[in-house]
């Protein structure tokens, strides 16, 4: 008998109208059925990490498409007739004079190390909040992405070794060039051909690239740096040491009284500010800088009634990260992008190990290096602990993962120069072509499986 009643209560249940389907019909009698409805299918994306991530996600989609704009302006700059206007622009010494203190840079290094410290603040944010928050909170958990982002790095590296030591070693010293995937490109790739079915892969895409941004600075500031200066070095470090004393005042604030102190805030502007200006002086990349910050700074979601304190993490990622993916990497793309296309380029490049390492380490090694690192850690990790891809997905999201622009570019311009540049960066443009090409082709034989092999997020 009681089987029966479950058996006609699960009926009823079936044949009952589903609220949504018809809520906007019925919200002409009570619009509260529509509001219902609308708050349950809203209700995990109100959560402050989803709403982060998606927040991330929507920025980066659009900023790629600004960047790839950016681009495609650059290069037609430098190829109109009289571009050495560009070279000529971007060169323009630009002085910031205080009393009998100057700071003199041309204008494409303001932007490079200046603008895009902003860039890697939120690169050190997002990593921060992944840490306290995300994907990287739990160890277990932690093992799949960061693997995945090591293996692929040492794969693209391995290979432009491989190449440029193979023809006498030309170029191997730029060896960085191959290291980081430009996050909003990749995105914006993974987003085109996933289609609606890449909410994973774009989640696993996006913990991946955070640890593969935050080795990538680490690289720039110990393998690139021009001269070192002692003094300033040491400054940097006292400024360091005052920013961590002062986030321990303002953690121990928030846990008695739910804020901080205001002027905390004033103060660590101040002395971030300070902390650029003497990496600046020192000769260690000042863009260093924006990630000590970011890791400095910490996420929390709010408790209890709290719902009106937004962790600092938080509210910097909501002001900045719309405008380092919609301003400053497009403005750095059009400050770093020109390139004068001749035959004498093409045939150079045809032919140069920088060009051919740079292509097949970001083409190749990088998905290859991912996805052996992934799915070796996916199978020795707990059933509830690995990422939910199949081979098709994760080799996917691997070539998507195999453009290489921001980050590459910005070390291109620290490890060569003349002719060897202009072969780098012919690399770089080159998998940004091929890696969207290469991931749209791997998902879309994969498509008809997609949504069934991607099994729920597990629950925290």
């Amino acid at each position: 008998m009681a089987r029966r009643h479950t058996t006609l209560t699960r009926i009823a249940q079936a044949l009952r109208p589903d609220p949504s389907r018809f809520a906007a019909a019925a919200a002409l009698q009570d619009p509260s059925l529509l509001m219902e409805a609308q708050a349950q299918e809203e209700r995990v994306e109100r959560t402050p990490r989803f709403t982060a991530l998606r927040g991330a996600l929507r920025a980066e989609s659009g900023g790629a498409l600004l960047l790839v704009a950016a681009i495609a302006l650059a290069l037609l700059w430098s190829n109109a007739p009289g571009g050495g206007s560009y070279d000529a622009f971007w060169h323009a010494p630009v002085a910031l004079t205080v009393g009998p203190w100057t700071l003199a840079a041309d204008l494409r290094t303001w932007i490079d190390e200046g603008l895009m410290t902003l860039f890697f603040l939120v690169v050190g944010l997002e990593a921060k909040r992944e840490r306290d928050l995300g994907e990287l909170r739990e160890g277990r958990r932690l093992t799949v992405p960061v693997l995945a982002a090591l293996g692929g790095m040492a794969a693209s590296v391995g290979i432009y070794v491989a190449v440029t030591a193979g023809a006498g070693g030309t170029g191997s010293g730029g060896w960085g060039v191959a290291l980081s995937t430009d996050t909003a490109l990749a995105l914006g790739a993974l987003t085109f051909t996933a289609g609606r079915y890449g909410k994973r892969l774009q989640i696993f895409m996006l913990t991946l690239l955070v640890v593969d941004d935050f080795v990538a600075l680490l690289v720039i500031s110990v393998a690139y740096p021009s001269r070192i200066d002692v003094a300033a070095t040491i400054v940097a470090a006292a400024l360091l040491a005052a920013l961590l004393t002062m986030r321990a005042i303002a953690g121990r604030q928030f846990r008695a009284r739910g804020n901080s102190a205001s002027t905390l805030w004033v103060l660590s502007i101040v002395a971030g500010l300070g902390l650029w200006l003497a990496l600046f002086e020192s000769g260690i990349d000042p863009v260093i800088s924006g990630l000590l910050i970011g890791l400095l700074t910490n996420a929390y979601e709010p408790e209890g009634r709290v719902e009106a304190v937004i962790s600092p993490n938080q509210r910097l990622l909501t002001r900045l990260h719309p405008w380092t993916s919609k301003l400053v990497v497009p403005l750095f793309a059009l400050a770093n992008a020109g390139l004068h296309i001749d035959r004498q380029l093409l045939a150079r490049a045809a032919t140069s190990p920088v060009t051919w390492g740079i292509v097949l380490a970001y083409v190749i090694g990088k998905p290859l290096g991912i996805v052996v690192a992934a799915w070796a850690a996916k199978s020795s990790a707990p059933r509830h602990a690995a990422l939910s891809l199949g081979w098709g997905e994760l080799g996917g999201t691997a070539l998507a993962a195999g453009v290489g622009f921001t980050v590459s570019l910005l070390i291109a311009s620290r490890a060569f120069g003349g002719e060897l540049l202009d072969e780098a960066k012919v690399g770089i443009f080159l998998t940004a072509l091929l890696a969207p090409a290469l991931s749209l082709l791997a998902l879309n034989a994969r498509r008809p499986r997609l949504a069934g092999c991607l099994s729920p997020v597990p629950a925290r």
